[in-house]
């Protein structure tokens, strides 16, 4: 069965980040695609990718990127699937760059971006994971039980002092 998420990334370099998305699906038992497309190195792969996304079976895109961070708006102009964003933590700004680069995107032109680093990939995930689950019945009860064992995990040791 074609997996209905697609993780990609601008570049091999982004996989320690881009692999907190894939955990989380991992964790709640949902199939996805990983991919390097960089929007800058591969252009045309990016656009073809981009292109036939839809048709190749995927719901949602978690797209990776740092620096410029072209790859997740690139690819929302091209497809009508939901697309979040990824700011990858980048060495020279902090990954500032990056958010910037994916959350100023013009009218028109939707990209759900996340928080910087690994959280904002593992929020990716996540999100993309609820996103199906809004037709999977199955897959909803799975994010309700990851949701009640972080609530029982808190409550379970509340003290900070231990």
């Amino acid at each position: 069965m074609q997996p209905k998420i697609a993780i990609i990334m601008g570049s091999k370099s982004d996989w320690p980040t881009m692999k907190e998305a894939a955990d989380i699906l991992d964790r709640l038992g949902v199939d996805y695609h990983v991919e390097v497309v960089s929007a800058h190195r591969t252009p045309d792969k990016l656009m073809s990718f981009s292109a036939a996304a839809a048709d190749n079976g995927y719901q949602v895109i978690v797209a990776g990127a740092g620096g410029a961070a072209h790859l997740p708006g690139m690819v929302a102009s091209k497809t009508r699937l939901p697309v979040l964003g990824v700011p990858v933590q980048s060495k020279a700004l902090s990954g500032q760059d990056s958010l910037l680069s994916i959350v100023q995107m013009p009218r028109g032109v939707a990209v759900g971006t996340l928080a910087i680093g690994g959280a904002g990939a593992f929020n990716a995930g996540l999100m993309a994971a609820q996103i199906l689950a809004t037709s999977d019945v199955e897959l909803a009860k799975r994010i309700d039980a990851f949701r009640q064992e972080q609530t029982d995990t808190i409550l379970a040791d509340p003290d900070p002092r231990v």
